[in-house]
């Protein structure tokens, strides 16, 4: 066995080598399961990173498709609240604390007005949420079935799930503790909002805005 596949000797971590990865890097942090919140926010990285249970789930970095759809949703958005005076409209990365040890990173995200308490802190949950799936099943899975649990338990009253693989937007309302599906929404039709009445999205557009890049 070399020695950068041997990191233990007597029980301590040992030096690696020369252009060797520099595994000893990784006992300055906490093991998976043991992440604390002031830990999680401390955390100085480039990367999407969510908390869940104490343990870091790393997102996947955003291609420039996903962040024009993000940024053309969140131009609607942000025009319709903005101009009715509403609230606030922001996009990520912003943690969003749900409950003890649990940050949540969704792609846009819809304040009412006075519910951000601290703008120099995390906000404490939110009133509309919007999540553009990225690719691979464990994202997919994470978008469409962990998060619309999470978010539904954190009382998150509108979640918009934007799948570009299925070419459709999904809007979820909620009603007590789960979402109903107010609506599945494909190409050629617009998908609206209850939450925020005359709100409103060319399933088309939203989706056109991924190659608007010429």
């Amino acid at each position: 066995m070399t020695p950068t596949m041997q990191p233990f000797v007597t029980g301590l971590p040992q030096p690696s080598p020369p252009g060797g990865p520099a595994w000893e890097v990784a006992f300055l942090f906490p093991l998976q399961g043991d992440w604390s919140e002031e830990e999680y926010l401390a955390l100085d990285t480039n990367n999407l990173v969510e908390l869940s249970d104490g343990c870091l789930e790393l997102l996947p970095m955003p291609t420039v498709f996903h962040q024009l759809i993000v940024g053309h949703l969140h131009n609607l958005f942000h025009r319709l609240v903005a101009g009715r005076g509403i609230g606030e409209v922001l996009f990520a990365p912003l943690p969003v604390h749900l409950w003890s040890g649990k940050f949540r990173e969704p792609d846009i995200i819809y304040f009412r007005p006075h519910r951000v308490k601290d703008v120099h802190g995390q906000p404490e949950g939110a009133d509309l949420v919007v999540e553009v799936v990225s690719e691979g099943e464990e994202n997919r899975y994470r978008d469409l079935v962990t998060k619309r649990e999470e978010y539904a338990a954190a009382g998150i009253s509108e979640y918009w799930i934007v799948d570009p693989q299925e070419r459709q937007i999904t809007v979820l309302v909620l009603e007590g503790q789960t979402y109903r599906e107010h609506g599945v929404f494909k190409p050629g039709t617009v998908a609206s909002s209850v939450l925020l009445p005359g709100f409103s999205a060319s399933v088309d557009a939203v989706f056109a805005a991924g190659q608007s890049i010429q």
